[in-house]
């Protein structure tokens, strides 16, 4: 799988909020307040056939209880929100000024299409996403076997992770790719 380099993925859209067509997002930006600004035009990510629109033009933003609540000028009312869902919302690299500021992390756009490797350097798997958490990031990967597994994104797991190399090293504790086999 190609690894998209050229957009940073800033959201992933839940499900609808109330009757106007606001909708909830998992984020995936350290700093929501400067990405969700009303006007910014996002590209969009979806399953083929969905319908939805290429780009959608921020139009409200707001928190609710913790949750991001976001509103578009293409989508007017709940069923035009409920085609959203899971609709991932991309900003070009060209426009955004501090991707490269950030020494203390990744986005899921550097992970997606690494390959996982044991401390031994056998090969494990793919990274095939990244699930941002409120308390810690899980690694999605696919195993070489066909099984998909979460994996903590911690350093004593993930042990080591290199984009230029094109791979992480995960140091898997007993049983953790075993866990849906029991």
């Amino acid at each position: 799988m190609a690894r998209s380099t050229d957009s940073l993925l800033v959201a992933r859209i839940g499900k609808p909020h109330g009757l106007r067509g606001e909708v909830t997002v998992q984020t995936h930006t350290d700093d929501p307040e400067r990405r969700y600004v009303p006007g910014t035009v996002f590209a969009t990510r979806a399953a083929a056939g969905t319908g939805v629109p290429r780009a959608l033009t921020l139009a409200t933003a707001r928190k609710h209880r913790e949750v991001w609540l976001l509103g578009f000028d293409e989508i007017p009312d709940r069923t035009g929100a409920e085609s959203l869902r899971g609709t991932q919302l991309l900003l070009d690299l060209d426009e955004v000024d501090d991707v490269e500021d950030d020494d203390e992390g990744w986005y899921e756009h550097d992970l997606v299409g690494l390959a996982v490797h044991d401390p031994a350097g056998a090969v494990l798997g793919e990274v095939r996403g990244l699930v941002v958490g409120a308390v810690q990031d899980l690694l999605e990967v696919r195993l070489t076997d066909g099984r998909e597994a979460l994996v903590p994104f911690v350093e004593a797991i993930v042990t080591e992770v290199d984009t230029e190399a094109g791979h992480v090293v995960v140091d898997a504790p007993a049983g953790l790719f075993d866990l849906d086999e029991a």
